[in-house]
């Protein structure tokens, strides 16, 4: 199963590195099948019968920027990420549900903040620029409506 990276990165056209694709799905089982029932360069959809989510934002990185920015909760507190699969060409990650539901029903003060505070922290590796994660914040408020409604779970599938 090679993938070979040609232009999998859907953000940036590059072939090589990682890309990050957030789904929604109501178990680690059905989570665990959305990889292998199609090749991953060609996955639409997921179980919320969406797009899902592409991102260059690892999900740990994810995760510590709802959780700190927005919880305010310190970065050693953030509870590690749950790996449903680990195969050669993908890994599948479950997200904890503490960095969908704090998302949802914040309003614009809240993201401009979370937004600030990751921005002028370079060193953890997140983007730098405050526009983009306000932004990717905005989205991820989004996705968490649809988790919500679907009664699902929040999952990332990782692969080069």
């Amino acid at each position: 199963m090679n993938h070979g990276g040609e232009g999998v990165n859907k953000n940036d056209g590059r072939s090589g590195g990682v890309t990050y694709k957030y789904f929604g799905a109501p178990d680690g089982a059905t989570a665990a099948r959305v990889p292998i029932s199609m090749r991953p360069e060609e996955l639409g959809g997921d179980e919320l019968g969406q797009g899902g989510l592409f991102a260059k934002v690892k999900p740990e990185t994810m995760s510590a920027m709802v959780l700190t920015g927005i919880e305010g909760i310190p970065l050693h507190k953030v509870p590690p990420l749950e790996l449903v699969v680990l195969h050669p060409d993908y890994a599948v990650v479950r997200l904890p549900m503490t960095v969908v539901d704090p998302l949802r029903g914040i309003g614009e003060e809240e993201v401009g903040a979370a937004a600030f505070i990751w921005s002028t922290v370079p060193d953890r590796g997140g983007p730098r620029d405050a526009f983009d994660v306000y932004r990717m914040l905005h989205e991820w408020q989004e996705f968490a409506d649809r988790l919500h409604e679907a009664g699902h779970q929040p999952y990332c599938l990782v692969w080069p």
